[in-house]
C-alpha cells in the first residue's frame, strides 16, 4: 500500500533490515502473541524507531554542522520521546491478540526495503 502512495524514507542499517525481517518470520511462524512474541516485537519496534527519529532529527543538524550544545539539547528530547514511546509500545503490546499481532508483523514487512542497486 505503501508505494502506490507518496512516503518519506529513513535509512536503517543492513544488519538490522536482516534481523527485522528474520524476527518477522519467525513470529508468523510461532503465530501466537505470548509474551516471547511480544518482547521480540517491542525490541525491534523501539529499535526501528530509535532508528527513525535519529534520522528524521539529528541527521539534519548533523548535515548542518550543529554545535555540540544544540546536538546535546536535541538528543535530550529524542530520548525523552522514545521514553514516552517506549511505555505506549510497551502497555499496547501487552492487550496484542493474534489477529493484531498479524497486521504488525505485516506493516512491519511493508515499511522494510532493500536499498536500491541502481
Amino acid at each position: 500500500m505503501l508505494k502506490h502512495q507518496s512516503h518519506i524514507v529513513a535509512p536503517i542499517p543492513d544488519e538490522l533490515r536482516t534481523r527485522a525481517l528474520y524476527t518477522v518470520s519467525e513470529l508468523k511462524a510461532h503465530g501466537k502473541a505470548d509474551k516471547e512474541a511480544v518482547d521480540k516485537l517491542y525490541n525491534l519496534i523501539i529499535e526501528l524507531t530509535d532508528q527513525g527519529l535519529d534520522f528524521f532529527f539529528l541527521e539534519p543538524l548533523r548535515r548542518l554542522n550543529a554545535g555540540s550544545m544544540t546536538m546535546g539539547m536535541a538528543k535530550m528530547g529524542i530520548s525523552s520521546m522514545l521514553k514516552g514511546s517506549k511505555m505506549v509500545i510497551h502497555k499496547v503490546l501487552k492487550k496484542l491478540d493474534e489477529p493484531s499481532l498479524a497486521a504488525i508483523l505485516e506493516f512491519i514487512e511493508e515499511i522494510i526495503h532493500e536499498p536500491d542497486t541502481q
